[in-house]
């Protein structure tokens, strides 16, 4: 019976159910890309493929350090306030075109165009004035004031370098048929199912071992895992914590634990009721006990959050975690008008697929709401359908609350706390989804892009994360731990701590004996 399961599984991906082609390197992840265009990609499966096509002028390392990528070198003016980058010589687009300052010129204006609607055109856009070039070679950034994060801005995967003549070859079709300067080219998305990329053997840089590889879209775990088992995937992300031991005893599989920057948490919309209202917030964030979900929903692969973002980025420090306590959400409740005889009610939407254990902890913060007479229905949708609905505008957006994740993929705290929390961020065309606002806050998040000196950042940064605690616009649940299935034939492969799966310089030995 499970193998013909398996076999209809594999059918639906696109796989044989002999094993896969041995120079294509396999990757089940959670959901399918929403686009392969890098200025519109907002989430993280989309930003892993795109990340193999299209490169940046900088990159994000794993252990944090920020270094050149198309950028052979740079240098900041005196008072910070302009930017020279020196591109690297030779680089072509996939189509054969060449790299040069107009190609990233024509980019970097195009993530911060209205027209483009790019919910990451903060990274640049009323910091950066002008961008000038000079010769082939070089882009100067002017900015109006010094901009702290510009360099790890430019490490953001909405910034990578596309070709700009595929792009107005193409025009809306480019979404599904992306062109840059990365290891891999762009081959055939199956929606639904795959993505498959083949190798860029005109590449700059060292080129791919692996001639192939494709991300699957398998959004329940233990399917996965199966296909992990099996062989039929050599990567399986976010590994269910029931499954941990039985692929840990496995010697075809490691099962790796890599840390996160990434943030999971339930916004309110702020603007409707009664969640408008501090007391209910608060009380709802009492009532959730967030160690025991990280304890027994996540088996410990996660971190009871403290702070709005996560331990290793800029900017983090403790904040406060509402310490779970029942009796105290009651009263908050009863003080906002609820109670036995008028209990709260309200619809929770949550991904099924996307984030470690998301369905899982959704329903155990309905049965901890439950426990102080709070009422709460699951919704679900689609991942796409998913982010299109709690991106509607605030006339339109019949959100509740929802389960979101953020991961601060720059490093720096700027990204983490004013693309959330600031209020010229509100969706849809930005990513504080739950409307909310403090002048206040947004003051802070001003100040702290432009101060020069990092230590005046660490303390508006210290002030903005204390506001945003006090106000809790979101129910502050976890940051997680990555937990993923790798079979002992892959070697090279990077699971980053951005949440992305980096295949340059992955290779593939011989099947491992089981």
């Amino acid at each position: 019976m499970r193998l013909k399961l398996l076999a209809a599984v594999f059918a639906l991906v696109g796989l044989p159910v002999a094993l896969a082609q041995p120079r294509t390197l396999v990757i089940a992840q959670g959901t399918d890309p929403t686009t392969l265009d890098a200025p519109l990609a907002t989430d993280s499966p989309s930003a892993t493929v795109v990340t193999h096509v299209a490169e940046t002028l900088f990159e994000y390392e794993p252990d944090g350090r920020i270094t050149p990528k198309l950028v052979e070198r740079y240098s900041f003016s005196p008072d910070r306030k302009v930017l020279t980058l020196t591109l690297r010589r030779g680089v072509k687009f996939h189509d054969g075109t060449d790299l040069n300052a107009e190609a990233v010129k024509f980019n970097l204006e195009r993530l911060m165009a209205p027209e483009t609607a790019s919910a990451f055109a903060f990274l640049l856009r009323g910091r950066v004035s002008a961008i000038e070039t000079p010769d082939p070679l070089t882009v100067r950034l002017r900015m109006p004031e010094p901009f702290g994060p510009v360099l790890a801005h430019l490490t953001h995967s909405s910034t990578a370098i596309q070709s700009p003549a595929a792009i107005r070859r193409l025009g809306a079709q480019y979404r599904d048929n992306p062109v840059g300067t990365g290891p891999y080219k762009f081959d055939r998305w199956q929606k639904g199912q795959f993505v498959e990329l083949v190798r860029n053997d005109g590449y700059w840089g060292n080129k791919a071992s692996i001639e192939r590889v494709r991300f699957l879209a398998v959004p329940e775990g233990t399917t996965r895992m199966a296909l992990v088992e099996t062989g039929q995937a050599h990567v399986a992300v976010r590994v269910p914590p029931q499954d941990v031991a039985r692929l840990n005893a496995n010697p075809a599989i490691d099962v790796v634990r890599t840390p996160s920057v990434r943030t999971i948490f339930l916004y309110f919309n702020t603007t409707k009721k009664p969640f408008d209202d501090p007391r209910v917030r608060k009380a709802l964030n009492h009532a959730i006990n967030k160690e025991e979900i990280v304890n027994f929903v996540l088996g410990g692969f996660g971190r009871a959050s403290d702070a709005p973002i996560s331990p290793g980025i800029f900017g983090y420090q403790k904040t406060g975690n509402y310490p779970y306590n029942p009796s105290l959400a009651r009263q908050l409740l009863a003080q906002a008008g609820y109670n036995a005889q008028n209990p709260l009610r309200f619809t929770l939407h949550s991904p099924n697929g996307r984030y470690l254990q998301d369905i899982r902890v959704a329903e155990a913060i309905q049965s901890q709401l439950r426990a102080v007479g709070v009422q709460v229905q699951i919704e679900t949708l689609e991942w796409g359908a998913y982010l299109a609905k709690t991106n509607q505008p605030q006339a339109q957006n019949e959100i509740q609350v929802a389960m979101l994740g953020w991961g601060t993929v720059t490093g720096d705290a700027d990204y983490g706390l004013y693309a959330l929390f600031h209020s010229s961020q509100h969706a849809p065309n930005g990513f504080n989804r739950g409307f909310y606002r403090n002048p206040q806050l947004d003051r802070i998040l001003d100040q702290a892009r432009v101060a020069a000196d990092p230590q005046a950042r660490q303390r508006l940064y210290r002030s903005a994360m204390q506001i945003v605690y006090n106000d809790a616009p979101w129910i502050f649940l976890h940051s997680e731990s990555q937990v993923t299935a790798v079979r002992k034939e892959v070697q090279g492969l990077v699971v980053h701590p951005t949440e992305r799966i980096i295949a340059y310089a992955a290779s593939l030995g011989a099947r491992a004996e089981r």
